[in-house]
């Protein structure tokens, strides 16, 4: 759907007009009725016929550059370029004035070939004899590729890129490849035969990939093309382009599919104000759900295609979607956007910045402030002179998959993977796979999931658990703490903390079950982001994370009554535990009335170091005994 629009604008280049009575027509009556047969296959746009009719008229009369020059035009378009510069090449050896557009066709080849000082002089030679203000822009572009190409970037990988095999890869042009989190299975777009495209997966079996097939359920129609996709990190929802469907807004919108158990349920289109009457297409959603990069063409771009992003406010609408701006986007084309699972590092396919001459990958991280950086071409060897696209990188941030033209594919685009260097690697994330369930029955609980950073309180992650099975998946950059608060309506918030330290082992999965006890009289729930200082009572800023939620609890149960609780470990004098676990337990209910909450529907209590929940032989054991939480004591005020 990206391809389809791009060659409608490139055909439109091509065939410049040529003044007639440069050269005469072809010398014989049969060389010049092929000339009238390929002016009208051209004006069809049939090139293949064209061809054909052109090959034989040279054939007749080798030196009618006119001729020549149409079917150097043709090889171009057909991207046989080798073809293409060979017949430029002879035009501009036998006629060189005959067009300006000979010296831009032959540049524009050889930079496709990789021969970019030869390419430089053609369209150096091109600029000083063109009027053509839209193409000399391009020549121009074209010429900084040549020069940024001849000192590029070269990384040096243990493993080369490798083409993943007849299993992924066909004759048909692959893209788009994106992979589950646990990374068992591959979902990509395959453009068939018909020009349609399709959403195809394949899992993973002893090692290997199985066959790809159509995915399963409403999503591919057969009439449409549904591809350019994402799939959300717990690969339960898929955003996808569809193009020319029934009550679209524009040429292509955005779609919503979710994994109903076996397959994949009734695409939703994401409406106003995503889609539009413009083009919208090739999604990714950011690892908290939160913010939908997408590629359109609508105004307010800086360019043909733009990357613009959305985010999901708390009425669970988008907003308005801004432009990234021109630290991302160029005058020229911008596509296939992929954010990483640390929600910070973005690829994106360009033809704008600096690149080999086609479309280059590049990546632009965030800096110390939080505002993007200058994109950095991807280099050699993922980039080369042909056209390369979506990349995604696997959660440990060793691994691209990518969509190239390479040597040794199958057919058109196929699908790659290779090792990233340390340099435009992302941070390396684990992910927290959570169950929420209600602890008396064990029946899964659809519950709001909410994970802030300890260090700096931002909200890292929001979203439900599945209302099916009560299961989430977060990914979660190395290096930080985190609490974790999971509501419903009916139960008591959970609480918790944990740290992902930087030697886990990235990818590793953190396994966490969230049992919910419902509100009810002498229930009660520990408040694990409670924080002290050593012996002392004074709640430490990182408690915040808790008393924010405890306080909004209360305020939306405002019939209940609760009790604060207090409780040490074993360690120290037990008369000095007591007293300590007091002092807590106040802090806590001292904060409560200073936020709004009422006296008398609120105690507190310390039970010092009588109520042990662990063994006290162990440090693992101490800690969870020192500890603050609240009971529900009456339901009723």
């Amino acid at each position: 759907m990206y391809r389809k629009l791009f060659y409608i604008l490139w055909f439109a280049s091509f065939f410049s007009p040529i003044v007639h009575g440069q050269q005469p027509l072809p010398s014989s009556k049969r060389a010049q009725r092929l000339y009238a047969e390929a002016k009208k296959w051209l004006d069809k746009q049939a090139y293949d016929e064209a061809k054909l009719a052109l090959e034989e008229l040279l054939r007749q009369d080798s030196t009618f550059t006119v001729a020549r020059q149409q079917l150097a035009d043709i090889y171009m378009i057909q991207k046989r370029y080798a073809h293409a510069a060979s017949h430029y090449e002879i035009v501009a050896r036998l006629a060189p004035t005959l067009t300006p557009a000979t010296w831009f066709g032959l540049g524009e080849s050889l930079l496709h070939l990789g021969q970019y000082a030869k390419a430089k002089q053609a369209l150096s030679t091109y600029l000083s004899r063109s009027s053509d203000s839209i193409k000399k822009k391009l020549a121009r572009k074209y010429i900084a590729d040549c020069d940024f190409s001849q000192q590029a970037p070269i990384y040096p990988l243990a493993f080369q890129v490798t083409n993943m095999g007849s299993q992924i890869n066909s004759k048909a042009d692959e893209y788009f490849p994106m992979l589950t989190a646990d990374r068992t299975s591959i979902i990509f777009t395959r453009q068939e035969t018909n020009h349609l495209e399709y959403i195809f997966s394949s899992e993973q079996n002893l090692g290997a990939w199985t066959l790809a097939a159509p995915i399963p359920g409403e999503v591919n129609t057969g009439q449409y093309s549904e591809g350019a996709h994402c799939i959300s990190p717990d690969g339960k929802y898929l955003f996808f382009t569809g193009c020319n469907k029934p009550q679209g807004y524009g040429s292509c919108d955005i779609y919503v599919a979710r994994w109903e158990g076996k397959a994949w349920g009734k695409p939703y289109n994401l409406a106003t104000p995503i889609n539009s009457g413009a083009w919208e297409a090739q999604p990714a959603i950011s690892p908290d759900g939160n913010t939908l990069y997408f590629v359109s063409n609508r105004k307010g771009g800086y360019g043909g295609n733009d990357i613009w992003y959305s985010t999901l406010q708390a009425d669970g609408k988008w907003s308005v979607p801004k432009n990234m701006g021109p630290l991302i986007n160029t005058s020229f084309d911008e596509s296939t956007p992929f954010i990483h699972a640390d929600n910070e590092t973005l690829y994106f396919a360009s033809n704008g910045w600096p690149g080999f001459g086609d479309k280059d990958l590049f990546i632009s991280k965030l800096d110390r402030s939080g505002k993007r950086m200058l994109p950095m071409n991807l280099g050699i060897p993922i980039n080369d002179h042909l056209e390369q696209r979506a990349l995604t990188v696997s959660l440990d941030g060793k691994t691209a998959y990518f969509a190239a033209e390479g040597a040794d594919g199958f057919g058109g685009l196929d699908i790659y993977s290779c090792l990233l260097d340390s340099t435009v690697r992302p941070h390396p994330v684990a992910f927290v796979k959570g169950k929420v369930f209600d602890k008396q029955s064990g029946k899964a609980v659809r519950a709001t999931v909410l994970l802030k950073n300890l260090t700096n309180r931002q909200v890292v992650f929001r979203s439900e658990a599945d209302y099916a099975d009560g299961t989430f998946l977060v990914p979660l950059p190395l290096g930080n703490a985190y609490a974790l608060h999971v509501q419903q309506p009916n139960y008591l918030f959970y609480s918790r903390h944990f740290a992902l330290p930087d030697t886990l082992v990235s990818y590793s999965s953190y396994p966490i079950e969230v049992p919910l006890e419902a509100i009810e009289s002498g229930n009660s729930s520990t408040l694990s982001n409670i924080f002290f200082p050593v012996n002392g009572y004074e709640l430490l800023p990182t408690s915040a994370a808790d008393l924010v939620e405890l306080t909004a609890f209360m305020q939306e149960n405002k019939q209940i009554k609760i009790e604060i609780e207090g409780h040490t470990d074993n360690t120290g004098n037990e008369k000095e535990n007591q007293i300590l676990s007091e002092k807590r337990a106040l802090a806590v209910y001292q904060y409560l009335i200073s936020n709004g909450i009422e006296k008398k529907r609120l105690t507190y209590k310390g039970y010092g170091q009588s109520k042990p929940i662990a063994s006290n032989q162990t440090a693992a054991g101490k800690q969870q005994n020192r500890r603050t939480a609240f009971k529900i004591i009456a339901t009723e005020m």
